[in-house]
């Protein structure tokens, strides 16, 4: 856990925290403060722990499993996404093998969602080379029964009745590893995000950065103007703004690198239009790779972690900070205000 002061200059850590777990994701839960973690590990297998005292102790959630009929094995719990404020016990998680769970007593035990589990596309959809992960959950903060997830490789998914059935939302999303690569299913979202003041999608894909305007009913590609390249895996927003986003390119599939070994950010100010690099700060030689979900932002700034163990945050409006380097690959990122 690393603390910033208010300039996101100078930064304290304190760990390692859960020690010898994978934390796949772990996030604050805004509305209590409470600490959930997606964690995994070789031994004691997949499972979600959360604190109450800022990491001090854990507390494991009971056996998660899938129904015995379904077939399927829980391999890894990906991603944890705090319900609506007006749910205060809610959670929801996502997990491999493209499945969904939802909590409604504060991550003590978890339910399958069934539209999920039992989707009639499912013989269609396939592992990506980190699984079959459900990485991306959000929820509609304009209409409470709407929320969308994002699974590899499957596609984006929105359901309009709280989670009870799911649409295949990937219109004009390519899948090049496809015999028909405008399949219904069968795409490869890397990270999916929902502006919180506009009804906006922004989709960092294994085949570029999408925007949608209509819940997903349709995409724009936005790469091929300005990027060095379409691949990659985070993506990051402006809450003020939802004309901004930012990603870290990647080289390709086969090379999960900066390209050119320039490690750079690059933001668009219009929509996806064109996009600038911002890479002030950043090292000037960097084969660096940075996970899915290894990048956050809030009201002032932006933050990321490489898998080589550096952390960067963003400071005097343009400029990176290297706040700690040599810490074990980073694979979860997420910033709150928070006083331990």
């Amino acid at each position: 856990m690393l603390w910033g002061d208010d300039d996101r200059r100078r930064w304290q850590a304190e760990g390692p925290l859960l020690e010898g777990w994978g934390v796949y994701h772990a996030t604050v839960d805004p509305r209590d403060g409470t600490l959930h973690a997606a964690a995994n590990h070789v031994v004691y297998g997949p499972t979600v722990q959360r604190s109450t005292d800022t990491g001090k102790t854990w507390t494991r959630s009971k056996q998660i499993g899938l129904p015995a009929e379904s077939g399927l094995t829980l391999n890894a719990t990906w991603h944890i996404e705090p319900g609506r404020r007006e749910d205060p016990e809610t959670l929801y998680l996502g997990a491999d093998p493209g499945v969904l769970f939802r909590s409604d007593d504060g991550g003590e035990t978890w339910e399958a969602n069934r539209g999920i589990l039992e989707h009639p596309t499912r013989e269609g959809w396939f592992p990506g080379a980190g699984g079959m992960c459900c990485h991306s959950i959000q929820l509609d903060p304009r209409d409470r029964q709407r929320m969308y997830v994002g699974i590899t490789a499957a596609g984006v998914f929105r359901s309009d009745d709280g989670g009870e059935t799911w649409i295949p939302v990937n219109h004009n999303v390519a899948a090049d590893f496809l015999a028909d690569p405008y399949s219904e299913v069968g795409q490869c979202p890397h990270k999916l995000l929902l502006h919180p003041a506009r009804d906006r999608l922004w989709q960092q894909n294994h085949f570029g950065v999408y925007l949608s305007d209509d819940h997903g009913d349709s995409w724009v590609r936005l790469d091929g103007n300005g990027l060095p390249g379409g691949f990659g895996f985070p993506i990051m927003l402006d809450p003020n703004d939802p004309d901004k986003a930012f990603v870290i390119p990647e080289r390709g599939p086969e090379y999960h690198y900066s390209p050119g070994g320039r490690l750079t950010v690059y933001r668009t100010r219009d929509g996806g239009d064109s996009w600038e690099p911002m890479a002030d700060g950043l090292p000037e030689q960097a084969w660096a790779a940075v996970l899915r979900e290894a990048s956050a932002y809030d009201e002032e700034s932006l933050y990321f972690g490489t898998q080589s163990g550096s952390f960067f945050a963003l400071t005097d409006g343009d400029r990176w900070v290297e706040a700690v380097r040599h810490l074990p690959p980073i694979l979860s990122v997420e910033v709150a205000a928070w006083s331990g």
